[in-house]
């Protein structure tokens, strides 16, 4: 059996399989029912089990809202999973509209593909992890199904999609994001992080910030989604968390993906990463472009030194309408999260004040 690594909100890697849960909807309230969720879990060792309820109740202090459904019950809100309730699929497994009928609410069902890339250990972090955590700039859990082997997972629905809907690889029929806009979703995606960093205790690294897991609702206000690979942060002396290399290609901080250490600010790193393609309208690693552009960051960093390049350096679906002290602002604060050194990367609530100057009326007009 592997070895309980208890940083990762509590789950060990060794193999966990679900067994049928009551059937019927129900909710659990404060952290000691939540922790008795893990007693449907079928574990290989109890010792494991008892580390973590013991772990989830020391983090379940906050108000805890987490539904159970039913198979049928998910089945009857997406029409049987029919392909017209489709929102998207991708190596996780198939995101559905739905509707609950019992509550008259439009939520994305999230069916995981039992052979796919997120497995049990990820589903049991995402559900404790948005069970726990609660902010306006993270997704909502509404709940979960784990009928016998099926995984789902049951959110708030987010009418206008992912951030890389809106930014890259457009149709010709889709408005760009304006300026503005680019401003307030990188502002508040910034606020999600300093959430998880800051105020979340322990600390949650949330290692996988890329614009696909952004999500934005009606009014483009974005709210992070997807917490299976999120682990607990270093505590008391620890400068960082120790293990296997995960996330996205292109946006993983260069330290993490040579040495397996993690700590906040990875995620730093990956914001500016995400933060550039904002800004420029190109995506981390884009093989059809030449060469020497086809990773996002290692394009940038001698542009970064060239101030008549940072016109060069927006997206031309701008079509200059911009402030141009403001994108020598942006980019200047993309280029302090790319820093090759983590120690000298901002804290991402530095990064969210100047973001919020950044949005002020003041810096509006063209300079």
């Amino acid at each position: 059996m592997g070895r309980c690594e208890m940083r990762c909100l509590p789950f060990c890697k060794s193999e966990c399989k679900w067994s049928p849960l009551k059937k019927g909807s129900k909710e659990f309230k404060d952290g000691a029912s939540l922790a008795s969720f893990v007693k449907h879990i079928t574990l290989k060792s109890e010792s494991t089990r008892e580390k973590i309820a013991e772990e989830i109740l020391k983090m379940g202090k906050e108000n805890i809202a987490v539904q159970t459904f039913t198979f049928r019950e998910l089945s009857v809100a997406t029409k049987n999973f029919k392909s017209e309730c489709l929102l998207g699929e991708g190596g996780f497994g198939r995101v559905y509209k739905g509707l609950i009928e019992s509550t008259n609410q439009v939520v994305a069902v999230k069916q995981l593909d039992r052979n796919g890339l997120q497995g049990t250990r990820e589903f049991l972090v995402e559900v404790l992890m948005l069970g726990i955590l609660h902010h306006p700039n993270l997704v909502k859990l509404v709940g979960y199904c784990a009928d016998g082997d099926q995984r789902i997972l049951v959110y708030e629905y987010m009418p206008l999609g992912s951030l890389e809907d809106h930014l890259l690889d457009l149709p010709p029929n889709k408005k760009p994001l304006d300026w503005n806009t680019r401003i307030k979703i990188a502002a508040g995606a910034a606020k999600g992080l300093e959430y998880l960093h800051d105020t979340a205790n322990p600390p949650v690294i949330y290692r996988d910030f890329k614009a696909s897991n952004i999500l934005l609702d009606e009014d483009f206000n974005p709210k992070l989604s997807d917490f299976g690979l999120a682990k607990l942060g270093p505590t008391d002396d620890e400068s960082h968390v120790s293990t296997r290399v995960m996330g996205t290609y292109g946006y993983c901080a260069p330290e993490y993906a040579m040495t397996g250490q993690l700590t906040t600010k990875s995620d730093v790193y990956s914001f500016g990463v995400v933060f550039l393609e904002m800004i420029t309208g190109r995506r981390a690693i884009d093989h059809a472009r030449p060469k020497r552009e086809q990773n996002l960051v290692s394009w940038a960093q001698p542009l970064f030194r060239d101030k008549t390049k940072f016109t060069f350096m927006a997206d031309p679906l701008l079509e200059g309408k911009y402030p141009l002290k403001g994108l020598y602002q942006a980019l200047a604060i993309a280029a302090m999260c790319l820093q090759e050194e983590a120690s000298t990367r901002p804290l991402i609530r530095d990064v969210v004040t100047a973001l919020e100057y950044l949005s002020l009326p003041k810096n509006e007009d063209r300079q």
